[in-house]
């Protein structure tokens, strides 16, 4: 549904999104392999608003990760609404800044600002808050405004929109396969407390639904856009496992429909391995990736940071249950916790090598604004300034032994040969288990074709030729092109080279070692361009 309101005025709404500051998770060194991939996945909150606003409003939307808005682009515009994590406020403050030279007004929602509306100051409209009232109350000010306010309204969401009411996001605004990975959102919530995580205070701890029907919707339209990777955004898909389970058989039947066009991802508690029918159900519905914050190996940190979901089974026999089912398990670290010791990366490598998991996003610990983590560091005055540090947080270990014990992990975790062993480990018991999908038709004509021959050929020259571990490359290469498993070359390949390539930038102090922590380069960018 759209919005109620019934406005008065045509007005013009540019909504962007800011950039991220490049990460273990954004796979950016991927993009060029793929030809004409230029961002990580769709921003849902912001096509969201998009699809809600008075169908008579006009709308222009860019993601910034694949272009940038220009005077233009502003000029044309009313009013500018941007959504943002965190990690991405200094390109947030920058889209403020260019915005307001132009004279135009900026409304601000998301996670950032609703967790902390006082670190922005400058924006006109601050939405705090999920949709519902508190964004009509937003588009009723807008239909009646010209130009700037006089003051900064905050506007605070008091009813939500139920989820089941919830407009398709605006994919038509998008072009799909710029896009790494498509994006769905089924739930909303997460019932757990865990001590360093903002997702109970921003969006609950009882899941809230959309329909089976609305998801199938979902993914006709990601499909006729040419998406063929989707990634549920859910904060736990089984935050409620009995919606899962209801959900999934609808999943399964679109999927056999249609011949299998779409590899499917996730993110879901580890305890996600104590439901087998439910696993089962995921591979058959062609879910091939499950995110789990496993965190830490060490099951007193784990304790510590009210994360005792992960215990419910021992880590290494719940990573071993989901492989399984033919799903690869994609792992959060964090390294700084209060229970870290000097032996701490010891232990993470041990887990890594006997995990066999390939892909880890090894961070920082980071005190997220209102977490209960948040809360305990400010009452003993150990929240620093994160600029020059990676993080915000004072550590119980000196600083440079913590960034010591995270630069080991990623360059032990990220070297060629181990890196590529655990996927050879991967192909070897997890890939076998997957369906034998059928072949879809439209991977079949001849720009699929042209394109995939097109991602062989950037592979083999940029990374075969050019590439600093041409040889290791082509052990695996050789391997599994061998058994004619092409799919699973592709993406191992793909996804291995921007882990090496990014855990050497990391090794030569480039990017953050944090993905929460807003980034002191894209902080300098924005001051130097003011």
């Amino acid at each position: 549904m759209r919005t109620p309101y019934a406005p008065s005025t045509i007005r013009h709404i540019l909504c962007i999104f800011p950039r991220y500051a490049p990460s273990f998770g954004t796979f950016h060194h991927a993009y060029a392999l793929l030809g004409g991939v230029r961002a990580f996945m769709p921003p849902q909150g912001l096509l969201l608003i998009a699809a809600y606003l008075p169908e008579s409003w006009r709308v222009r939307f860019i993601d910034e990760n694949a272009r940038a808005a220009t005077d233009d682009d502003f000029r044309w515009a009313d009013a500018v609404f941007v959504s943002g994590m965190h990690v991405q406020r200094p390109f947030i403050d920058e889209i403020v800044r260019r915005a307001h030279a132009c004279g135009r007004p900026v409304a601000l929602g998301g996670p950032s600002v609703s967790s902390a509306p006082e670190l922005y100051p400058d924006v006109d409209f601050v939405h705090v808050g999920e949709i519902g009232d508190a964004t009509d109350r937003l588009i009723a000010l807008l239909d009646g405004l010209g130009g700037r306010p006089a003051h900064q309204h905050i506007l605070t969401t008091d009813k939500r929109l139920p989820l089941a009411e919830f407009p398709m996001p605006a994919y038509e605004l998008i072009s799909l396969p710029e896009y790494f990975l498509a994006s769905i959102q089924f739930s909303s919530g997460c019932p757990y407390t865990c001590e360093f995580c903002d997702i109970p205070s921003l969006y609950g701890r009882v899941a809230r639904l959309k329909t089976p029907e609305q998801i199938i919707a979902e993914l006709d339209r990601l499909r006729e856009g040419g998406a063929e990777s989707v990634y549920f955004v859910d904060d736990n898909f089984i935050a409620n496992p009995k919606a899962a389970r209801h959900l999934l058989p609808h999943l399964v039947a679109w999927q056999k429909h249609h011949r299998y066009p779409l590899r499917i991802a996730c993110e879901a508690t580890l305890n996600i391995a104590k439901h087998d029918p439910l696993l089962d159900l995921m591979r058959e519905a062609g879910f091939v990736t499950v995110f789990c914050g496993i965190e830490t190996p060490e099951a007193e940190a784990l304790k510590a940071m009210s994360k005792s979901q992960n215990l419910r089974l021992p880590i290494l026999d719940a990573v071993e249950t989901i492989n399984h089912y033919g799903m690869e398990v994609v792992s959060g670290i964090i390294i700084g916790l209060d229970t870290d010791t000097h032996d701490t990366a010891d232990r993470v490598l041990e887990f890594i090598h006997a995990s066999q998991i390939p892909i880890l996003t090894i961070n920082l610990l980071y005190a997220l604004p209102k977490t209960p983590l948040w809360t305990r560091l400010q009452g003993a005055g150990r929240l620093r300034p994160e600029v020059g540090r990676g993080s915000n947080v004072d550590f119980l270990l000196p600083h440079d032994t913590v960034l010591g014990m995270w630069r080991r992990c990623i360059e032990t975790a990220y070297e060629p040969n181990a890196l590529y062993a655990r996927y050879a480990h991967q192909q070897r018991h997890t890939f076998r288990r997957r369906l034998r999908y059928p072949t879809d038709p439209r991977r079949l004509a001849p720009h699929s074709i042209r394109r995939g021959l097109g991602i062989f050929a950037r592979i083999f020259w940029r990374i075969g030729i050019l590439g600093a571990y041409r040889h290791a490359f082509w052990e695996m290469a050789w391997r599994t092109l061998g058994r004619g498993r092409f799919e699973e070359f592709v993406h191992s390949a793909v996804v291995s080279h921007h882990l090496i390539e990014f855990a050497r930038e990391c090794l030569v102090n480039r990017p953050e070692p944090c993905f929460y922590a807003p980034s002191r380069a894209a902080a300098t960018d924005a001051d130097a361009a003011a």
